[in-house]
């Protein structure tokens, strides 16, 4: 059905469906409710989201909303491929301010479940880049919140010279993470 592999902080995982493929390509249950239960995730998912990013190196991020709007992604990409970035936020968390980086792309299948507490981001990889989110949660405007994506407190590698990223005004001016209220504890 399908695989579930931890990362390095083990709130977040690395879940792969298992795709059935022939000469007339393939079929992929990308998302069973009861399967990821069976699997230790009992989540209810709410909204699906979906961006397209045309060119690489758009970085979207570090994004994440606060609560009662705090949000579980389930992350995955249909077209293209992407740096996948997790950084834990949760005040009292042993891995507060570090983070996980996982390559998702259309070819591995693998998705990346972030729960809420973590803020989100990514950078695309190849041109056209498709995204395809799940959360748990509704957009809430007053509680979408972020994360400066190149603090060197988080020591993130993006892979890409900061001069290639393209980047919303928005994303460039969010705090550090030691001016951040303190919104997960």
């Amino acid at each position: 059905m399908l695989s579930v592999e931890p990362t390095a902080i083990p709130a977040v995982k690395i879940i792969t469906p298992k795709k059935h493929g022939d000469h007339r390509g393939f079929f992929s249950e990308v998302y069973n409710r009861a399967a990821m239960a069976e699997a230790g995730i009992d989540l209810v998912f709410v909204q699906d989201n979906h961006s397209l990013s045309g060119p690489v190196g758009t970085l979207r991020g570090l994004h994440f909303q606060s609560p009662p709007f705090a949000q579980d992604k389930l992350v995955r990409v249909t077209r293209g491929r992407i740096l996948d970035i997790a950084v834990d936020i949760r005040a009292s968390s042993p891995s507060f301010g570090r983070h996980v980086a996982v390559e998702l792309s259309a070819e591995n299948w693998r998705q990346i479940l972030i729960p809420a507490g973590f803020a989100h981001g990514f950078v695309t990889l190849e041109p056209d880049t498709e995204v395809l989110y799940k959360v748990t949660a509704p957009y809430g405007p007053a509680n979408d919140h972020g994360l400066a994506f190149d603090d060197p407190a988080l020591g993130i590698d993006w892979r890409l010279p900061p001069d290639a990223l393209v980047l919303s005004d928005k994303d460039r001016r969010h705090p550090r993470l030691s001016d951040l209220p303190r919104y997960f504890d």
